[in-house]
């Protein structure tokens, strides 16, 4: 599998985030070439903050492999994280982050501000833009139809 195949089991979970009435952001954890985790944003219907796609997914791989450094792992989320879900990666220790859309409102690793980056002990290395047309165009599919049911 390559980065492509990755986000699109990203989208997949972002998909069923839609599906569910949720923001349509997926993420999933890979080692080793396998997804070890999934995640999905979880808010509205958990009615917490905390449940963005990539702490879900975090959660989810820390339970798997019964531990929380994650430093063998890469992520990859639908969306730029935002700054608690930068924030996270960099204490899981997640060595490689890739992500579809970029966050013009929120986005942490570049875009707003850049979070991995910044002098901590622990700074990931980043890339955005994987299908990056499908990650936003899902986004915007989303809040149109919010629109129109208003």
């Amino acid at each position: 599998m390559n980065k492509n195949d990755y986000m699109a089991a990203a989208l997949s979970m972002a998909r069923e985030a839609f599906d569910d009435g949720e923001v349509p952001v997926g993420a999933v954890i890979v080692r080793d070439g396998e997804i070890i985790a999934t995640g999905r944003n979880r808010r509205e219907k958990a009615k917490n903050a905390l449940l963005h796609a990539e702490i879900d997914a975090i959660n989810n791989a820390c339970n798997k492999l019964g531990g929380w450094r994650l430093w063998n792992c890469e992520i990859y989320v639908t969306l730029e994280p935002c700054p608690m879900c930068a924030g996270a990666i960099i204490n899981a220790h997640i060595p490689k982050v890739y992500f579809g859309a970029y966050d013009f409102k929120n986005g942490s690793c570049g875009t707003i501000t850049n979070l991995f980056e910044m002098p901590y002990n622990f700074k990931p290395e980043y890339e955005g833009g994987i299908l990056e047309e499908d990650c936003a165009g899902l986004l915007k599919e989303f809040f149109k139809k919010l629109r129109d049911n208003a």
